[in-house]
C-alpha cells in the first residue's frame, strides 16, 4: 500500500474519531500561545495547562513578563522542567518582542524563528494556530506515528514535515496534525500499540505482526 492510500485511510479514521478537535494548550492570545509551546518542550501539555491557568489571567502581554523579570518568572513556573532555562527564553523573548516588534508577535517563520528559546517547531505552532497559516508541526509523538505508519523513513523532523506535507493535502494541514496528537495519545501510544494493535496501524498494515521500531527525532 503506497502512502497516498494510506493517507486517505489515516484521514477517513481521524476525521471519524476526531470531526472537531480541541487544542491541547490553552492559551489568552497568540503571545501567550507561544509562551506555552514554548513551556511545552521536555513536558506535558497538562502540566503546562495547570501552570499557565494561575499565570495568564494576570501576565499576557511582553510587558509583564519584562517587568516582573527572570527571577519572579522562574518561581510562577518552576513546576515546569527546565524552568531556568525556559524562564531566561521567555524573558528575553518578551524583551526583544517590545523592542523589535512593537510588543506583538511577528507573523512570519524567518522573524518568530529569529526570537530567543523559538525553534521551527514552535513557529510552526504558532503559525498555524495563532495565524491560521498552514503549517504541519512535527514534535517527536507525530515523528513516531509517522514512522509506525509508513510515511516517512524516520531520520528526523525535518525531513518526517516535509514528507507529511507531500502526502496530506494542504488545507487538511492544520487540523490534522493536532488529531494525530490526539491519536497518539489515546490510541497509538509509544508503549502500547507498537504499531500492531490500533486501527489505523491494522488498517494500513493488515499483516503486520511484530512491533515496528522507530527512531528518535
Amino acid at each position: 500500500m503506497n502512502s497516498k492510500k494510506k493517507s486517505k485511510i489515516i484521514i477517513k479514521i481521524l476525521n471519524k474519531t476526531y470531526p472537531k478537535v480541541p487544542i491541547p494548550l490553552n492559551y489568552k492570545n497568540t503571545f501567550t500561545l507561544l509562551v506555552s509551546v514554548l513551556l511545552s518542550a521536555q513536558c506535558t501539555d497538562v502540566n503546562v495547562n495547570n501552570v499557565t491557568k494561575n499565570i495568564y489571567p494576570k501576565y499576557f502581554k511582553p510587558e509583564h513578563f519584562v517587568k516582573l523579570g527572570r527571577k519572579k518568572i522562574e518561581i510562577l513556573i518552576k513546576k515546569i522542567g527546565i524552568f531556568r532555562v525556559k524562564a531566561k527564553s521567555i524573558f528575553y523573548l518578551s524583551k526583544n518582542l517590545i523592542e523589535k516588534h512593537d510588543g506583538k508577535v511577528p507573523k512570519t517563520y524567518e522573524e518568530l524563528e529569529q526570537l530567543p528559546g523559538v525553534g521551527h517547531k514552535t513557529a510552526s505552532v504558532v503559525m498555524s494556530q495563532g495565524f491560521g497559516y498552514p503549517a504541519f508541526p512535527v514534535d517527536t509523538h507525530i515523528h513516531r506515528l509517522a514512522q509506525r505508519w509508513g510515511l516517512t523513513n524516520g531520520k528526523n523532523v525535518v525531513q518526517t514535515e516535509k514528507d507529511l506535507k507531500n502526502i496530506f493535502p494542504k488545507k487538511l494541514w492544520n487540523k490534522l496534525h493536532l488529531q494525530i496528537i490526539w491519536y497518539g495519545r489515546e490510541f497509538c501510544k509509544a508503549r502500547d500499540c507498537y504499531g500492531i494493535t490500533c486501527k489505523i496501524c491494522k488498517s494500513c498494515y493488515p499483516n503486520r505482526k511484530k512491533p515496528v521500531k522507530t527512531l528518535k527525532a
